[in-house]
Formats: structure tokens, C-alpha cells, sequence
């Protein structure tokens, strides 16, 4: 009797422990748990202890909620100028609805996967080969944009789309290094020709504000010129005329050095000009002077006639 008791007890026991173990669940920070009813979705268990009810429910699914890395292999797309290029990418998504991740959709990383590289070949091949090597900015915009509205139904959220590596056949890459030399040393060729275009300019102008200066030195000297020549035609005047009045008043003083300074001036011409050769003759204080005073009495004879 006692025996049976204990082999009652022990099935007792034996059957709360599984039914506590059915209805008492822990979820993990990070995760979601779907609950079935007899096969058919109730509600969704957040992280925590949660109870259900054992022999009718069940967990359906386990969804991480954590924003997930999905890698897109590589694959060959043709541009719309009918170049093929190696195109791979990398996307980023989170479930943000548990339910619709586990009963919108069979397998939810392999549908994102085929949707990326259905998208991929869609956006690259509407592209030409340089616009799409060089708008890998626009290409992102466009698959995250075209991904996520076609993925929010399965209760995803694609965050980031990043293309890895568009990589053209090695024919393609040579065309392109070639076309890229060609192109600089057309640049190069360009501003080499726009320099010497700059330096002619420069040196003509250089030239002409030479020849503007020179004018306007050549006209400076001219005037200053024509001013000296009018002061000494002013001062010879002047002269001139001091000595005639000298003369009429019999000043014999002005007459000696008026002479004098002639006689001197006469000598120093004859002395310095090219065209003369050795030149022999006397030069004497006393001829000087008789000469002047022969001047000076013919002043005083002048000088007695007009009185």
C-alpha cells in the first residue's frame, strides 16, 4: 500500500515538475516569443518571466529583435550601356514586429537576400557603367528606399543598405585607365596652353606700359628740354642787353668780362671739337687784354657819339 502511495506521489510530482517547466518560460533580453493556441497565433512574449498555459499553448517562434547584418553575395549585373560588373552588398535590418516576421514570410533572411539582389540588378542595370561607379551614394539611397517598402510587410525595418565592391571586367579597367590618362594629359595640355596664353598677354602688356613710360619720359624730357632752352635764350637776352647798356654807358668793367667770357667759350669749342686736329697758337695775357681795350675804346667812341 505504501509502495503504491509513493509510486502516486512520485508521478504527482514527476507531472507538476512538467507542468511548471510548460508554463513558466523566460525570454532573453533581445528576442520575442510567439505563443500558439492550438496551432494558432495568440500573442507575443516580451523579454522577461512569462507563464503560459500548459497542453494549449505553445511557443511558435523565436524572432531576434536586434538589428541584424545580412550579407549579399556577388553577382553579375549588366549596365544600361551593356558593361558587366561584379556588384555586392551588405544590408542592415531589424524586426520590429515579431508576429509578421514569423507568419508573413517563409525563411525572412533568404527572402531579404533574393529582394536585395533582385533590387540590386534593377537600380545598377537602369544606370550607365560611370554614372553607376560613381553614385554609390544615389545606388544605397535607391535599394534602401525600394527594400524597406517592399519588406515592411513582414514587419522588418532595413536600416542601412551599403554596396561593398562594383568591380568591371579587367578589359573595362584598362579602357578606363587609359581614358583616364588620356584625359588628364588633355588637362594638362589645356592649362600648359592657357599659361602660355597668360605669359604672352602679360609680356605684351608688360611692353606696352614700357613704351608708355618711355613716351611719357621722352615727352618729360622735352619739356624740360624746351623750359632750359627758353631760361637760357631768357638769360642770353638779358645779357645781351646788360652788356648794350654797358656799352652805352661806357662801362668798360661789363665790356672786359663780356669779351672775355666769348673769347674764352670760342677757345673751348675750337679745343673740343671732333673734327679738329692740333691746333698751334699763341694765346697771350696781352692780346687779351689789348683786344678788350680795343673794345673799350670803341665804346667810349660810342659813347662820346651819342652825346
Amino acid at each position: 500500500m505504501l509502495g503504491s502511495i509513493s509510486a502516486l506521489a512520485l508521478v504527482i510530482l514527476v507531472f507538476a515538475v512538467i507542468m511548471l517547466y510548460l508554463m513558466v518560460k523566460t525570454v532573453p533580453q533581445g528576442e520575442e516569443w510567439t505563443v500558439e493556441r492550438f496551432g494558432r497565433y495568440t500573442r507575443t512574449l516580451k523579454p522577461g518571466l512569462r507563464f503560459l498555459i500548459p497542453l494549449m499553448d505553445k511557443i511558435g517562434a523565436k524572432i531576434n529583435m536586434m538589428e541584424t547584418v545580412l550579407d549579399i553575395q556577388s553577382q553579375e549585373v549588366i549596365t544600361k550601356d551593356n558593361a558587366m560588373v561584379m556588384a555586392d552588398a551588405v544590408a542592415f535590418y531589424q524586426v520590429i514586429d515579431a508576429s509578421q516576421a514569423a507568419y508573413e514570410v517563409r525563411d525572412l533572411e533568404r527572402a531579404l537576400t533574393n529582394l536585395a539582389m533582385t533590387n540590386i540588378r534593377a537600380v545598377i542595370g537602369s544606370m550607365d557603367l560611370d554614372e553607376s561607379l560613381s553614385n554609390r551614394d544615389h545606388i544605397n539611397a535607391r535599394l534602401l528606399t525600394v527594400i524597406d517598402e517592399a519588406s515592411h510587410g513582414w514587419g522588418v525595418k532595413v536600416t542601412r543598405v551599403e554596396i561593398k565592391d562594383l568591380a568591371p571586367p579587367e578589359d573595362i579597367n584598362e579602357a578606363m585607365a587609359r581614358q583616364m590618362k588620356a584625359e588628364r594629359m588633355k588637362r594638362a595640355d589645356i592649362l600648359q596652353a592657357e599659361g602660355l596664353k597668360q605669359a604672352a598677354i602679360l609680356e605684351a602688356e608688360g611692353q606696352r606700359e614700357a613704351q608708355v613710360r618711355e613716351a611719357e619720359g621722352r615727352r618729360e624730357a622735352a619739356f624740360l628740354d624746351a623750359e632750359a632752352r627758353e631760361r637760357s635764350a631768357e638769360a642770353e637776352a638779358k645779357a645781351t642787353s646788360m652788356v648794350s647798356e654797358a656799352i652805352a654807358k661806357g662801362d668798360i668793367q661789363a665790356i672786359n668780362y663780356f669779351v672775355a667770357q666769348k673769347y674764352t667759350e670760342a677757345l673751348k669749342d675750337i679745343a673740343g671739337s671732333p673734327n679738329s686736329k692740333t691746333i698751334m697758337m699763341p694765346l697771350e695775357a696781352s692780346g687779351l687784354l689789348g683786344s678788350i681795350a680795343g673794345v673799350a675804346d670803341i665804346a667810349k667812341a660810342v659813347g662820346k657819339g651819342t652825346e
